[in-house]
């Protein structure tokens, strides 16, 4: 867990919470493996909801609509936080659409440790987080696809709601995005696929909440 003393104030470090307050479906499970923190290797996963985009033209199908300006300067300030919390990603998963390419175009534009990460638009990423309750089970799938055993720290890029259900069930806590708002996950294991199989719904740790300025409530 980080500690609360160096962190800035639009950083909220909460505690893990054991019961699932999201009605969602459940992940797949699998209890064949046998591995503990002080043996496995730490995952960490950002979700990160898209920042704030542009309802200026509206003609433009949702999948279109840009970013506005409040949203560019957002992504350059979340993505100046997690480089100075020490959560750069090796691997971006993220939803094609433009507001989330332009999100990330701007976190790469203000820190180039997230330039060095390999990316990976996942057109259904942006229609899985419409439906209810398949968000978590579909990052895992696509995550262990993408995954490799070195990478520690994954960034999934995407929209609500299926992002906050996501976040809850992993976490079994109730969390809320708003836009470029990032929920920090850990969990252990040798691999991806371990670590979501040790965890299960509501077995990874929720390290903190991460907004653009301090207004950011659990």
């Amino acid at each position: 867990m980080l500690s609360l003393q160096c962190l800035p104030p639009f950083f909220i470090s909460v505690p893990n919470r054991s019961t699932n307050s999201c009605s969602t479906a459940p992940l797949r499970a699998v209890s064949d493996f046998a591995a503990s923190p002080s043996t496995s290797i730490s995952r960490r996963l950002i979700l990160l909801r898209h920042a704030h985009s542009s309802w200026d033209d509206l003609s433009l199908r949702d999948h279109d609509r840009p970013l506005s300006k409040t949203g560019e300067a957002d992504a350059a300030k979340v993505a100046q936080i997690l480089s100075s919390l020490g959560w750069l990603p090796q691997l971006i998963l993220s939803s094609d659409a433009t507001r989330t390419r332009e999100t990330l175009k701007s976190m790469q534009a203000q820190v180039d440790g997230f330039m060095e990460a390999n990316v990976h638009f996942i057109p259904s990423f942006y229609s899985i987080a419409a439906m209810d309750g398949q968000t978590a089970e579909h990052l895992q799938n696509i995550i262990s696809k993408y995954s490799t055993p070195d990478i520690s720290t994954i960034m999934c890029m995407g929209h609500n709601k299926g992002w906050e259900e996501a976040a809850s069930m992993l976490s079994g806590a109730s969390i809320k995005l708003k836009t470029c708002n990032a929920a920090l996950l850990q969990a252990f294991g040798n691999s991806w696929e371990e670590a979501f199989a040790l965890s299960g719904p509501g077995g990874w740790k929720l390290e903190g909440l991460v907004a653009p300025d301090s207004s950011i409530f659990v």
